[in-house]
């Protein structure tokens, strides 16, 4: 003898929502538990959690150390080694740059826009302006704007009409975890009527 037919369906939908429930946290926590153990290994420390918090005070120190005068010639020092590599170079600088817009006082992806793909805006893209003004590449009337990928640390920059770009009335932070969750996150769901 089966069970009823609506008993059936509660249960497959308590599985579901407890898989929703558990899957992100369990990967979360598998992700980062094994970014602990990795970071422990690397530096010979059998105790877990104890890399992380060597790497957290070394990085810490580093940042106040380079804020001494006799350090930021050191770090300006460093810094010119690194760009005078032509492989190097390109790896630093974009690495410097892509962490330098999130954080610090160079902050790029500030300003969340809404970009028109058609002429009647009925197709458009979320991203964060990076450039107010091209001039330099010789198209002044044009604002170069990133389109981070959803699921992926990716992008694209494109280049449009500044006519084209909308400001987004949302917290930057809220409009990059909506697009980097696929437009799925609840956390992120800007406003566009602006």
């Amino acid at each position: 003898m089966s069970p009823p037919r609506g008993i059936t369906r509660r249960i497959v939908g308590w599985f579901a929502r407890g898989l929703l429930i558990t899957a992100p946290v369990a990967l979360t926590l598998w992700i980062a538990w094994a970014v602990i153990r990795w970071v422990d290994r690397l530096l010979g420390l059998d105790f877990p959690g104890a890399g992380l918090v060597v790497t957290l005070t070394a990085i810490t120190l580093i940042g106040a150390l380079a804020s001494t005068f006799l350090a930021r010639s050191i770090v300006v020092w460093i810094e010119d080694l690194m760009e005078s590599v032509p492989f190097i170079r390109l790896l630093y600088t974009s690495t410097k740059d892509l962490l330098g817009a999130f954080v610090g006082e160079k902050r790029r992806f500030t300003k969340a826009v809404r970009v028109a793909l058609s002429e009647d805006g009925g197709v458009s893209v979320l991203g964060f302006v990076t450039a107010e003004s091209l001039a330099d590449l010789g198209v002044a009337d044009q604002v170069g704007v990133y389109l981070p990928q959803s699921y992926n640390f990716a992008g694209q920059l494109i280049v449009v009409p500044a006519r084209r770009v909308t400001p987004v009335g949302a917290d930057s932070a809220e409009v990059m975890a909506f697009i980097v969750s696929g437009g799925v996150s609840k956390a992120g769901r800007p406003s566009t009527d602006h």
